[in-house]
Formats: C-alpha cells, structure tokens, sequence
C-alpha cells in the first residue's frame, strides 16, 4: 500500500511518499510545493499552486490512500486562519483525487516516530532517516509528511483489524441511569 503524507504550509507543503508491505516500510518520494515564488499578497495564486502540487504528486506517484496534519492554533489567529486555507487546498486536491484521507495531529505523529510527542524537527528527520534507511537527512517539511504517511502505515493496519472486529456493542453493566454509558 502506498501512502501519501501531507504536512500543509502557504510557503512550503511537505510531501513524502512510503510503501507499506506488513511491518515493511519503503521509501517512495518526497519534497515539497513551494509558493514562495508567487507574490506574497497573491493567496488565491498560493492556493492554487499547492492544489496542483497535491494533485500532480496523485497523478505521478498514485497513492492508495493518504494522511494529512491537523492545523494546531497558533498565537497568531492570522496565520492560523492562512494554514488551514493551505490545508483546506490540499485536501481539496487529494479528495478530488478519491483517495481517503486520515488525520494526525502534531503531536500524534511525533509520539508515533520519535516515542514522545514534543520531539523537534530534527529528531524527526533523524528518525525518518533511520526508519525509511534514507542516505542523507530529508528536509523539514518532507520529514514531516514522511512521518505522517509512517505513522498513518502503522496506524491503518490497527484501524483495519479493529474494523473486521464487528461493530461495538452496548455493555449493560456500564450504564448509568437513563441509559448514558462510561
């Protein structure tokens, strides 16, 4: 299975690419989208060079499914509302492309990596490095969409052993009063 690994920004979106084969991982592809050429007052241009970006990573490489970070609130509401409109081009493209599309926050992503949730980009790339076998350190933001599509593979097998478990049932013993459950 082969999964595609988003980590959105309006400058730079990280992309990386990894096959998983059981507990096998194996480097793909990564980089990223830059904007930085487009002028910096143009979002509507940004947007649409990080969606066609995503779009043509689908169309090259045709992931199977995909794993995309969550926007964190920064102390800066502007730049929050300006990544999410990155993100919300990115999963435009990857949607449009039918691929399902999972969610990691931040700190799920680390912890899923690195074994702690506030590990620092370079702890991150260090141990992308080690996991994919990878000859150089890859970028920052590759690093990270690496790490989610990493963390996605891990996750996924999880998820779809739970999923032919059958649905979850009511435990009558764990009820309170008028039916609410703990």
């Amino acid at each position: 299975m082969k999964i595609l690994g988003i980590d959105p920004g309006l400058q730079r979106t990280g992309f990386g690419i990894v096959e998983s084969d059981g507990h096998r991982l194996g480097y793909v592809a990564s980089g990223t989208i830059s904007t930085l050429e487009a002028p910096r007052g143009d979002l509507p241009g940004r947007l649409k060079i990080i969606f066609e970006g995503v779009r043509e990573v689908v169309e090259r490489y045709g992931p199977d499914c995909s794993a995309v970070e969550i926007v964190f609130v920064n102390v800066n509401p502007q730049s929050t509302l300006l990544l999410g409109q990155a993100r919300g081009a990115a999963l435009a493209a990857l949607v449009s492309g039918a691929l399902p599309v999972a969610e990691y926050t931040a700190l799920q992503m680390k912890k899923a990596i690195v074994g702690h949730g506030l590990a620092n980009k370079d702890q991150v790339q260090a141990m992308v490095q080690r996991l994919l076998a990878l000859p150089g350190l890859p970028g920052k933001d590759a690093a990270d969409a690496l790490g989610l599509a990493i963390a996605h593979a891990h996750a996924a097998g999880s998820f779809a052993a739970l999923a032919q478990g059958g649905p979850l049932q009511r435990r009558q013993h764990a009820q309170y009063r008028k039916g609410r459950t703990y």
